[in-house]
Order: structure tokens, then sequence, then C-alpha cells
């Protein structure tokens, strides 16, 4: 290994551990409103992550990723809950991810065979029947109220408020200060997992299916099983991101899983750039902070009005809808490989800024000697 990978290698891994001591901190110093922000981006990210491999990285278009989230958030709850078999609620979120990605196989075949708007519509219709359990089976869901999600424990430690309250350097840490260090360790894990796996053998061959499946069936790609298995995996994905908001909400409603989340999750892959772990989450933070913020200062912002106001201006729900709406159609016309591609370029920008014009560290082609004798060939 050469002295500048070498080097290379170790920046990048203090620029990690510096990266991962600076995410530790807000708990330390940020109030629960900031905090739960960050628990919705991280739980965004996750499920963005899954539908990134599936969309930007198969070419896979899916409409029906708020079902999976549906059926992790629910998963965990009837697992853990009562009524439910009352696991322990590190198994109960095990296996809600596995249901998750067993939901995400049962429709497998349907992603086989089904490519483009046509299976952006047949996922859709998963997003509808889904919706329509939630509100009937109210034995397992609840029905239209929801039920109560229980809290994780794991090794005896309670990601949950507790009596008496436990206290960490002076700051007493609540619900969403244990939730954080969960939420960055489930997003940790999504983050190296999902760059393995594009690094791999099967992430090279779906990018491939992505680009040509005729060229990719021709260099032995088998397309039915690399279709099939991405959407297993995103569902797991999608399925990891449910039990970490349902974690976050304490409580599941049936209205939150609709095709509006879908659409959201679109927005985020598109807006982050397709295909990249790195954008997705940049565009599921983007997407999820967004309205809370203009929840939150409402008051202060033009043309908005404040939550439950009965004046005529736009809510500030709506409000961010419709501006990340347009940054989706910014990102089409001028970004289409979204916030990651423009981090890109002004990576590379910045670095040929600082490189020098002339290239005096080249040195010159060896010139031929003027005592030497052409070589004489051989008849």
């Amino acid at each position: 290994m050469s002295d500048r990978l070498l080097g290379a290698l170790t920046r990048r891994r203090a620029w990690l551990l510096l990266l991962a001591v600076v995410l530790c901190l807000p708990p330390f110093y940020l109030d629960a409103f900031w905090l739960r922000i960050g628990l919705f981006s991280m739980a965004a990210a996750i499920g963005a992550v899954g539908l990134a491999l599936l969309s930007g990285t198969a070419g896979q278009l899916s409409l029906g990723h708020a079902f999976f989230l549906a059926v992790g958030a629910y998963g965990y709850a009837w697992f853990a809950g009562e009524p439910g078999p009352g696991l322990p609620p590190a198994l109960a979120a095990l296996l809600a991810v596995l249901l998750a990605g067993a939901a995400g196989g049962v429709f497998s075949p349907v992603a086989a065979r089904v490519k483009g708007i046509y299976l952006g519509i047949a996922t859709l219709a998963l997003v509808f029947l889904g919706h329509h359990v939630l509100l009937t089976a109210e034995s397992v869901t609840g029905g239209f109220n929801g039920r109560s999600v229980p809290p994780l424990t794991l090794g005896g430690f309670t990601f949950a408020e507790t009596d008496p309250e436990l206290t960490v350097l002076g700051v007493p840490f609540g619900a969403e200060e244990r939730l954080w260090f969960l939420g960055l360790a489930l997003f940790a894990f999504t983050w190296f997992t999902a760059r393995g796996l594009l690094r791999s053998r099967p992430g090279r061959a779906l990018a491939a299916l992505r680009d040509s499946e005729t060229a990719a069936a021709v260099m032995g790609v088998d397309v039915a099983r690399h279709r099939s298995a991405a959407f297993v995996v995103s569902s797991m994905y999608a399925g990891l991101a449910g039990v970490l908001l349902a974690l976050a909400f304490r409580r599941v409603v049936p209205d939150y899983f609709s095709l509006v989340l879908s659409v959201d999750y679109l927005a985020m892959i598109v807006i982050g750039g397709l295909g990249s772990v790195a954008g997705a989450t940049a565009g599921a933070v983007f997407v999820t902070a967004l309205p809370l913020l203009m929840t939150r200062y409402a008051d202060q912002l033009p043309l908005v009005a404040a939550p439950g106001s009965s004046e005529g201006a736009v809510g500030p729900t709506e409000a961010a809808r419709y501006l990340y709406g347009a940054a989706i159609v910014l990102v089409l016309l001028y970004a289409p490989d979204g916030l990651h591609g423009l981090a890109r370029r002004a990576r590379e920008r910045v670095r040929r800024s600082r490189t020098p014009a002339t290239g005096t560290d080249v040195p010159p082609p060896p010139q031929p000697s003027a005592d030497a004798r052409p070589k004489e060939h051989t008849p």
C-alpha cells in the first residue's frame, strides 16, 4: 500500500471519528424539539437509503414504501405489546424488520416481472391495501386510533423516561436523549451496510440492471433474482425505519402511513441524488426537517399561517411541500444528480483550484541521447 493511499485512509478515519464525536454531542446541548427533528430525520434517512437502493441503484420505481414502514412500525408494536405475544422488545424489533422483508418477498415476484411505471402502479396498490388493513384489523392495529408503542429495552437499559431519572454529565436523559443514540447506531449500521452492498458484486449487478437489463443478462446477471432481492432488502430497511419511527412517536396511527409518505420518500431520493447513500441522507434531512421547522417558526415567516390559524394563508406543512416540490423541479432541470452531485462537483472545483496550473512536479519524458544509434532491424 502506497504512502499516499495510507494517508488518505488515515484522514478518512480521522474525519469519521470526528463526525461520530460531533453527532454524539446534541443530547447534551439541544432541547427535545431539536432532538425529535434529528430522530425523525435519522428514521427517514434509513428508509430513504433503502428506497435509493431500489430506485436509484436497481432502477425500480416504488410508490409503496409507506406500506413497508407501516409493517415495521405495527409489527414491532404488536410483537412487543398487548394485545400481542409480548415478546422482548429487542426480539420484537428484529422480527418486525424480518416481517417487512417477508412482505417484500411476497411482492418480489411482481417486482421481478414488472418494471417502470407499471411497477409503480402495482406498488401503489400496497399503500391502499395496507391502509385498509390498518383501519379494519383492530385487534392487531388498534383501528383508526392506532396503538401505543412499548419502549425498547436492551440489556436492562430502557429507551424511555424512567424513574429514577438518568443523568449523564449533569444532563437529564429522557426518551429523546436515549433514542438519539439508538438512532445513531441504527443509522450507522444502515450507512455502512448499504455502502458495502453498493461496492459489492451484487451492487454492481444492480447498477448494470439499471443501465441495461439486456446487457446485464448477457454478462450473466440473473435479472429476476436480483430485482427480487433488491425489493426485499429495500423492504427491510423500510421496516427498520418504521421501528425507529414507532419508538420516536410512541404511538402509531394509520393516517401517517399514507400515499403522501411514499411521495415524500421519492422526493428525498430525487433531491438528494438517485443511487447515493449520502444523497438519500441529505434529501431525507431536508424533506423531514423543513415542515417541522416551518411549523415552529410559522409566526415569523411571511405568507405562512401558524398551525390552527383561521387565516387564509398557507399552512406550514403545505408551504414546506411547495418548497421541496420546487426543489424537485430545480434538481431535475439543473442538477439531475441531486445534492450529492452538487457537493461532488464543488469538491472537485476546490481540488482543482488547489492544484498548480503548471505540471512542474511531473518530470518530462526522457529524450534519446544524441550518441545513441538507432537499432537496426534484422531482415
